[in-house]
């Protein structure tokens, strides 16, 4: 059973539209259609500094606001408000008395007589000046964190140039080409590659990934990259080379910040027009060569224990021929491991078809096949090294594109 209830207010709160509406904490004004002020609340006239009777038959709203808001209003709001009969939250500036700017949000109706003729324009002024403060104090912010990023990158960027190679080294009767893509411009990745003389005419060449981004990574990718160097000039076997990187980062294993890397190493011999190369991999993904006659086949290593993470691991060498016109290709799995526009992962396989369709191609070609193939991906989420090496007669020639 439904009962009827009645609710008594005191007197004075019965009584109190006209101080709610006088004193609310926005401001009230309503003017004809035409703008002409014909009430205001005591709350916009204290904000403006202006009695009622300066306003009152005297100003239109629009006089009220700024020149800019005052374009906006009359070339915007009021055609709105012949459309629609409404405009809501539109953003202003008024100027008080005394010449003082202030923000403000105005939210206007029309109110229209039975004939649907309009008689009054009724708009509720709220004070926006701490939201401004607060909006350009974000903005602030903002343009703070941007300034950041922006050094950030750049310290990012010069680390990372520092550990590569300016420039790609070119043995006698090759030709040689790098590629370096990041994938964040804030974080410095762990790829790292290079090609350096040896003693007898020999070249080593590596090209390596350090798990994992940033400071730590770095770290270890400036130890493994100097460690290579200097094992070579002592003994260039592969693997005698790895497994002493492989001391040095097995070192700090149990450390927290501990880092492993994959890297495939090799010495590069003069056989006549060509060059053979010995190679050994540590876990790193295998050599992938090009012939002249436009054939292509990966040149896998038996064993190829990860770098770091045991104390003796088991690594193999084999020996690779590269007549003239041949290319061999290094490349870390950033490359295989892209995430193509069908959701899936690029893989070996489709790298292995791909290169064959170069027929045949020398490093500046290849890496720069490589270097399109990268932008048709939908997302490459790690860092991306290559090189190429060609055995060519005639004047060798380098390409580095970072």
């Amino acid at each position: 059973m439904n009962r009827l209830v009645r609710v008594s207010f005191p007197a004075p709160l019965d009584d109190d539209l006209g101080d709610l509406y006088d004193h609310a904490p926005c401001g009230f004004v309503s003017t004809l259609p035409d703008g002409t002020i014909v009430k205001v609340n005591a709350t916009l006239l204290t904000w403006l500094g202006y009695d009622g009777i300066d306003l009152v038959g005297r100003r239109r709203f629009a006089d009220l606001l700024t020149p800019g808001s005052r374009l906006y209003h009359e070339t915007h709001c009021v055609p709105l408000l012949l459309l629609r009969n409404e405009v809501k939250g539109i953003a202003a500036e008024m100027r008080a008395g005394d010449g003082t700017v202030f923000p403000v949000l105005v939210t206007s109706v029309v109110k229209t007589g039975r004939d649907g003729v309009p008689l009054l324009i009724r708009t509720t002024v709220f004070d926006a000046r701490e939201r401004r403060a607060y909006e350009n104090e974000l903005l602030e912010a903002r343009r703070t964190a941007d300034r950041e990023r922006d050094r950030l990158r750049l310290l990012v960027a010069g680390l990372q140039r520092s550990l590569l190679p300016a420039s790609l080294a070119v043995p006698p009767g090759m030709t040689t080409a790098s590629l370096y893509h990041m994938a964040s411009p804030d974080e410095v990745g762990g790829d790292f590659y290079d090609l350096f003389p040896l003693s007898g005419g020999r070249w080593g060449f590596f090209l390596g990934d350090v798990r994992g981004k940033g400071i730590a990574a770095a770290a270890v990718t400036a130890t493994a990259r100097y460690t290579l160097r200097a094992a070579a000039v002592y003994d260039s076997d592969p693997v005698a080379v790895l497994r002493n990187l492989n001391t040095v980062v097995y070192q700090d294993y149990a450390a927290p910040e501990h880092r492993h890397c994959t890297v495939i190493f090799g010495v590069l011999e003069r056989r006549g027009n060509g060059y053979t190369a010995t190679v050994a991999s540590g876990g790193h993904p295998p050599a992938l060569v090009v012939r002249a006659d436009g054939s292509a086949a990966y040149h896998t290593t038996d064993g190829g224990t990860l770098i770091g993470i045991l104390a003796a691991p088991r690594l193999v060498a084999r020996t690779i021929s590269l007549e003239v016109g041949d290319t061999m290709i290094l490349y870390s799995d950033g490359l295989t491991e892209a995430r193509t526009r069908d959701g899936g992962r690029y893989g070996d396989q489709a790298l292995l078809e791909f290169v064959r369709d170069l027929r045949p191609a020398g490093a500046a070609a290849a890496v720069d096949a490589l270097a399109g193939l990268l932008t048709t991906f939908a997302e490459v989420d790690d860092d991306v090294a290559v090189i190429a090496l060609t055995a060519a007669e005639g004047t060798p020639r380098v390409v580095c594109m970072r």
